[in-house]
């Protein structure tokens, strides 16, 4: 197992060059079927980031997600929208073009100021909670990519605001580690994701996260709950969800190409199936995305046959890293999620299991 360390503020913006923003609309008297309860989260890189996707899920809505083929002429994207409304909600990256737009980041494309940014994004169906007509709007992204920041909200925001995990409230969740020993030491490796799927998040045998089995509950503040809790969140968990699919971001600051943020992609997937069971449910849309930065000018001695990409050494602690962080991220997401339309979260239905 590749070591790692935690890194410093166990978030996707360990990833120098990385921001996060949200926006959202919720209130508080929201229901399932009426109020506002939906929102964006936008993954702001203004200086680019070569980027990969792997889509799992049965029922995907994405955006820009055939030009992340590392076969094709775009080799950076400039954000990454993670969002609610469904279908619908992929409207908001026309907000978050702009944003990019006006401040000048995009592909060059002619005279100072004609750029085209590139905006890949996913959608989680959270339509049923609040009112099926209030989604994310251009507005939204604007706004999102306004806010976006090192220094970001977890938990019932943005995109997590609608979210549902299995039978709970689901949510917006972020991890981060450094890779301590190897070819890539000193990497960073991070998730941002939002919990939203068909699937449990929580163990029926003993009601701790699946996801805490790589670190131990410990490590998350938790211990086994209650008997009379746990029995009465079974019987919330029997009456099953509609609402569906987990997206996120996976980021590192490793120089890796097109080809390789691919198989991080692919990677962030192993980690979200040990945090959601069943994963990749033909009703989920379950997408993750790579970015590398290439700000950590890493050095590696080990020589890698010609048959072999050269960033190999890197791209296999990348990945094993890759893995480690979405699980904890979807974890982080259920724990920091508070109750919406009358969705109940982790924490109400198990307050003797914190620490």
């Amino acid at each position: 197992m590749t070591p790692t360390r935690t890194g410093p503020a166990d978030s996707l913006t360990d990833v120098s060059g990385v921001l996060v923003g949200h926006h959202h609309r919720l209130d508080e008297n929201a229901t399932l079927g009426s109020g506002s309860a939906t929102g964006c989260t936008v993954v702001l890189v203004p200086g680019g980031a070569t980027a990969g996707v792997d889509v799992r899920g049965g029922g995907p809505g994405t955006r820009e997600t055939d030009l992340l083929d590392p076969s094709h002429s775009v080799q950076q994207v400039n954000a990454v929208l993670l969002t609610g409304g469904s279908a619908y909600g992929l409207a908001a990256a026309d907000g978050v073009m702009r944003w990019l737009e006006e401040h000048g980041h995009g592909i060059a494309m002619g005279a100072p100021g004609q750029v085209v940014p590139i905006v890949p994004g996913a959608v989680i169906f959270d339509l049923p909670v609040g009112d099926w007509t209030v989604r994310p709007t251009g507005d939204f992204g604007f706004l999102a990519a306004e806010d976006a920041a090192r220094d970001f909200a977890t938990g019932t925001v943005g995109a997590g605001v609608g979210a549902r995990a299995g039978a709970i409230k689901g949510g917006v969740g972020t991890a981060g580690v450094v890779i301590a020993d190897g070819p890539a030491e000193g990497v960073t490796v991070s998730a941002l994701m939002v919990a939203n799927p068909v699937g449990s998040v929580f163990d029926p045998r003993t009601g701790l996260p699946w996801g805490v089995g790589s670190d131990g509950a410990e490590s998350f503040g938790l211990r086994r709950p209650d008997t009379a809790e746990l029995a009465a969140a079974n019987v919330v968990a029997a009456k099953g969800t509609v609402l569906n699919t987990t997206i996120g971001v996976v980021a590192t600051d490793a120089v890796l190409t097109k080809a390789s943020c691919r198989r991080v992609a692919v990677a962030g997937h192993d980690g979200l199936a040990r945090a959601i069971r069943p994963a990749h449910s033909p009703l989920d849309g379950d997408t993750i995305f790579a970015l590398a930065t290439g700000t950590h000018a890493q050095a590696t001695t080990i020589e890698v046959p010609a048959a072999f990409p050269a960033d190999l050494p890197v791209l296999d602690a990348v990945c094993a890293a890759a893995a480690r962080v979405v699980e904890r991220a979807i974890v982080t997401a259920i724990l920091e999620a508070t109750s919406v339309a009358g969705i109940p979260s982790y924490r109400e239905l198990f307050p003797s299991a914190f620490l």
